[in-house]
């Protein structure tokens, strides 16, 4: 008898017309937490895949005036496709929050991991440059600014050794 593995799929699913709800995920542990909301990982129920789920509170857009610049960030989010650029497959809302559905980044920020390690070899710093150069140079082929690069907003999703 053959040995079924137990791995997640590695595509999202794929229905991009779904009306997404809370009751379509199963949520895991806090992956970060910032001035509008948090983001856990997430598991989508049917399909068994894994990402980050990034929550907003409504509250907090209102308080703010983000309304258009949430809007914005979504729709530059959703049209871009790059290996190195963090993907958004699709978002809801309830009464008080909005979802975002998004790529699971399982390496976390390059923050915590500068902050782990003090600091990258040269060839994990090359390597990182090397990503982040390619994704800004596509994103400015779609005349797209990131506007706040940071080792917080870096995130990794594989390992590279010294």
């Amino acid at each position: 008898m053959a040995s079924k593995s137990l791995k997640p799929p590695k595509q999202p699913p794929k229905n991009p017309k779904k009306q997404w709800s809370l009751n379509d995920f199963e949520i895991g542990k806090p992956l970060g937490k910032g001035k509008f909301g948090r983001v856990y990982l997430a598991r989508e129920v049917k399909s068994g895949f894994i990402v980050a789920l990034k929550v907003i509170f409504k509250e907090q857009i209102e308080k703010y005036r983000l309304h258009h610049q949430l809007r914005r960030e979504m729709e530059i989010q959703t049209s871009l496709r790059h290996p190195n650029v963090l993907r958004l497959y699709g978002w809801f809302h309830d009464e008080e929050r909005i979802y975002f559905i998004l790529e699971y980044a399982h390496g976390g920020e390059l923050y915590r991991e500068l902050r782990k390690t003090g600091r990258l070899s040269e060839k994990q710093a090359a390597i990182y440059i090397a990503s982040l150069t390619q994704a800004l140079a596509y994103c400015h082929e779609k005349h797209v600014i990131h506007r706040d690069i940071k080792p917080e907003n870096l995130l990794l999703d594989h390992e590279v050794t010294s």
